[in-house]
């Protein structure tokens, strides 16, 4: 049966007794029964989420650990990011070849996966932003447990969840932020449940595939493009930090940060983000602004070299276009120049004698944009104040945007054949699932949109354990047709398999004609 009402830890026998003695002489008004609310059971009602999973039979998150298959090799490998953007990472994984050679064999050909979208809790970035990374790690392993259970539910309203779905034999954390506030707690965690699974991380395999593109003992910068979490965590610093010693990088390589608040939301049409169904600025609006300070300013004293596109509500202002006010992004593209103008301006007041060599796309969803990456690095080369090149000296000839993902193919590879686990089944045999908002749950806060709110996503309390969410396979109903068009185009090995499921998988029967992903 289905479990969202919280179920209360037991407290020492004096603390029980004091509260009992409290509330038992305690009669003088509704102040003093809240106080003693507050004070007896703050304790009871949080709690950890390995507690639950390792320990409470009660638990709808619990798993039996003891009954986990033993012979992992025909289990699929399990995937997760917050959003669409580590199906991008999916695509790579399933397209890997030794080499570049077309006749060669996909190397995961016979291996099928398990993808989990955490949409409902995305952007991951946000909760380093809002200071709660403590809930973003128990989302992190809220998704774990996902991979490694049976459960999940056919769509947001049932009340009763399915038990068909099949553990996995190794986990891509295909997320930077998770990577970065996640990985070792994974690992911590799978020790706990006795699990011998692979886990694989993206921030580690950029790392090392940055700095390759250094010679032994050449100089240059590199700049770190990923979510505002990430930047804060300083994963990917100490990471490339690491990779230069072990690859013996003599060189002088300096590293920049530039958060992309607003990237990864405006690709995934994140509402506080971007609405391209309005006219004017809106209440609400998260993104960079002139009205904003710090790394959310849109700096008007440089309008000119951001080259922002203002037509087609690509831009949400008052005013004329030439002397805007109240400015809001409302476009990827504008997103793309904002920042990259805003990592420029960082090197150029930096003065650094070493050019800017390597982008790391530090975000899953960043290589769905590439193109634009490079048009904006490009326009941003050329770009001239009275003749003078503003930012070119500060460039390298070329500049290399590097991804992860074809890194973390390799040593997912390497580890599944290290193990003996390789598998003879088929990546068409693949299953997609997104998380929705938990409708059923009278605790959850949503707009109209049907989408929680930016005040409850983020202000939760890690520890109150409950379902915020339900994790439902793909659909139409469950995923914009424009997302879906996008990745019909940009990952179409992994559309197929999207479609695959929608449409031959007995899990996806119930789903009306209309909402099958075609």
């Amino acid at each position: 049966m289905n479990k969202t009402n919280m179920k209360k830890n037991p407290i020492n026998d004096f603390t029980a007794i004091m509260c009992y003695f409290l509330k038992a002489t305690l009669t003088f008004g509704i102040v003093a029964s809240l106080i003693v609310k507050t004070s007896c059971y703050r304790e009871e009602e949080i709690k950890d989420i390995k507690y639950e999973i390792l320990n409470n039979k009660e638990s709808h998150f619990y798993i039996d650990f003891d009954e986990y298959p033993e012979d992992k090799t025909p289990l699929p490998i399990g995937v997760f990011d917050s959003g669409t953007g580590g199906l991008a990472v999916l695509n790579d994984i399933a397209e890997y070849k030794e080499s570049d050679n077309d006749e060669k064999k996909r190397m995961f050909e016979n291996e099928s996966f398990i993808y989990l979208a955490d949409m409902a809790n995305m952007p991951y970035g946000s909760y380093a932003l809002e200071d709660n990374t403590a809930l973003l790690q128990e989302h992190i392993i809220k998704n774990t447990q996902f991979l490694l259970d049976n459960k999940y539910y056919r769509n947001a309203e049932d009340t009763e969840y399915m038990t068909d779905k099949s553990p996995v034999k190794a986990i891509v954390v295909a997320c930077n932020t998770a990577t970065a506030y996640g990985m070792e707690m994974i690992n911590n965690f799978l020790d706990q449940a006795g699990l011998d699974i692979i886990v694989k991380g993206v921030i580690d395999a950029a790392a090392n595939g940055v700095i390759n593109y250094f010679s032994p003992d050449e100089d240059g910068s590199i700049a770190v493009l990923a979510t505002d979490g990430t930047v804060r965590s300083g994963a990917y610093v100490s990471a490339i930090v690491e990779s230069k010693m072990e690859l013996e990088r003599h060189g002088n390589i300096l590293i920049f940060q530039q958060a992309g608040i607003g990237i990864a939301e405006a690709i995934d049409q994140n509402k506080d983000f971007t609405d391209r169904s309005l006219e004017q600025p809106r209440e609400g609006y998260m993104g960079p602004s002139d009205k904003k300070e710090d790394n959310l300013n849109i700096d008007l004293s440089i309008w000119d070299r951001y080259n922002f596109n203002m037509e087609n509500e690509a831009m949400l202002y008052e005013g004329d276009p030439d002397d805007p006010y109240n400015i809001q992004i409302n476009s990827v593209e504008n997103y793309v120049a904002y920042h990259l103008v805003s990592l420029m301006e960082k090197i150029k007041t930096r003065r650094a004698q070493e050019p800017l060599r390597s982008i790391v796309l530090g975000c899953t969803h960043y290589p769905y944009v590439e193109d634009t990456f490079h048009e904006v690095i490009n326009d941003l080369r050329n770009y001239q104040e009275d003749g003078e090149y503003i930012y070119r000296e500060y460039m390298a000839d070329s500049i290399i945007m590097v991804n992860p993902a074809v890194k973390i193919a390799d040593q997912l590879y390497e580890a599944l054949e290290e193990r003996d686990i390789l598998a003879n089944n088929h990546y068409k045999d693949s299953e997609f699932y997104i998380a929705v908002p938990n409708v059923l749950n009278e605790h959850v806060e949503l707009r109209e949109d049907g989408t929680f709110t930016y005040e409850y996503k983020y202000g939760r309390e890690a520890g109150n354990i409950q379902e915020y969410v339900k994790r439902t396979p793909f659909s139409r109903h469950a995923i914009d047709d424009d997302i879906l068009e996008r990745l019909s185009g940009q990952v179409p090995t992994v559309y197929e398999m999207m479609v695959n499921f929608n449409n031959k998988n007995p899990k996806t029967e119930y789903l009306q004609e209309e909402k099958r992903i075609k």
